[in-house]
């Protein structure tokens, strides 16, 4: 082994034993880090546009942005954060001191429903340990919500720290996002194609799966809210907000809130409520799914449906809240790496086929 070779490898070992421990010094900020990176990759179009005509005061479109984002984002989720957490406390509240009469629907649907009753139990299901155990659920349910309202509140501190350090950086990835971009392709050993195929994907994948998720989510959350509403539901700014969560898992997200709110109507005696209900939930809320994730999120990342539910899932699981979007974003770089080597290798094997010999002459 040469002397270059010796100082080629200490200097590889040297530079990952260094960007393991700068990651591992800056783990714990990681959150506020990758939501800045997402607001800049949504914002940007828009930022550049505003910088075009500011005549590239790049400073100061970047405040403008970062301002706007506030504005139309942050605050708003403010507001909604807080109206959530006192409807979660009073739902919490009506369920405990029996209130709701979730005790009740037992008897209303044996009263109501006699033929029902006697189907679970020839099922060999006890319909009275199901009542109890529905009641159970929703108290557990409501108290985990005002639970998590009541950490939320007393995670203040660290809270306002990430998000005053997230619009930080967020001016910072507008302003100087280009020259960062540039700044990767030079330094990573992939190819300079490669890289710009990579990060193109990566900014296509956030910027579909933020603004799929974020306008399906806000668009049947509020039309749940809003049935909810009018048909005199309680906490339906709760339930709405709970719906724009679900509304990750397509088709049967939204389902699992007014489905059991429709039967509910429709065990106390509220037909129309309930019917109505079920009409909005499949024909309103269902549509809308089905029309604007394909051309949201589908159509951008250009990932089955299959393969965009499997892998928010499991970002779900791994990383929480941000998993929404780093899971597509692994699932588009799992199938952009193999497209690559597909590429690569189907280009080594052709260059291994020896040449046709030229015919003999006559």
């Amino acid at each position: 082994m040469t002397e270059s070779n010796i100082a080629r490898g200490f200097f590889v070992a040297l530079l990952l034993a260094v960007t393991l421990a700068f990651f591992g010094l800056i783990w714990g900020f990681m959150q506020p880090i990758f939501w800045a990176i997402a607001f800049g990759i949504v914002v940007y179009p828009l930022h550049a546009r505003l910088a075009r005509r500011l005549k590239k005061r790049e400073s100061l479109a970047a405040s403008i942005s970062v301002i706007a984002v506030v504005i139309v984002v942050i605050l708003p989720l403010i507001g909604l954060g807080a109206a959530v957490a006192r409807e979660g406390a009073a739902l919490y509240e009506r369920l405990d001191t029996g209130e709701l009469g979730v005790a009740n629907i037992y008897t209303r649907v044996q009263e109501s429903m006699p033929g029902i009753i006697a189907l679970i139990r020839r099922v060999g299901i006890d319909p009275q340990g199901l009542q109890e155990q529905a009641q159970s659920a929703a108290v557990t349910a409501s108290q985990y919500i005002a639970q998590r309202a009541l950490s939320i509140g007393q995670g203040t501190l660290r809270g306002t720290v990430f998000f005053f350090l997230m619009l930080y950086l967020l001016f910072f990835i507008l302003r100087d996002g280009p020259q960062m971009v540039e700044a990767i392709v030079r330094a990573l050993p992939l190819g300079d194609q490669r890289e710009r195929h990579l990060l193109g994907r990566f900014a296509e994948v956030s910027r579909a799966t933020i603004k799929g998720t974020l306008v399906v989510g806000i668009v049947q959350g509020a039309i749940g809210g809003i049935a909810f509403a009018v048909l005199g539901i309680g906490a339906p700014v709760l339930w709405g907000v709970v719906m724009a969560l679900l509304s990750i898992l397509p088709a049967i997200g939204t389902a699992l809130v007014w489905l059991p709110a429709a039967i509910i109507l429709l065990v106390n005696g509220q037909v129309f409520g309930g019917i109505a209900l079920i009409f909005v939930g499949v024909f309103v809320i269902g549509l809308t799914d089905n029309l604007l994730r394909p051309i949201l999120v589908g159509r951008d990342t250009r990932l089955p449906d299959y393969l965009i539910l499997l892998a928010t899932l499991g970002g779900l699981a791994g990383f929480g809240l941000a998993g929404i979007v780093i899971g597509p974003i692994i699932a588009a770089f799992f199938l952009s790496v193999w497209h690559m080597a597909e590429q690569e290798f189907d280009a080594d094997a052709q260059a291994q086929v020896p040449a046709p010999e030229p015919p003999a002459e006559a």
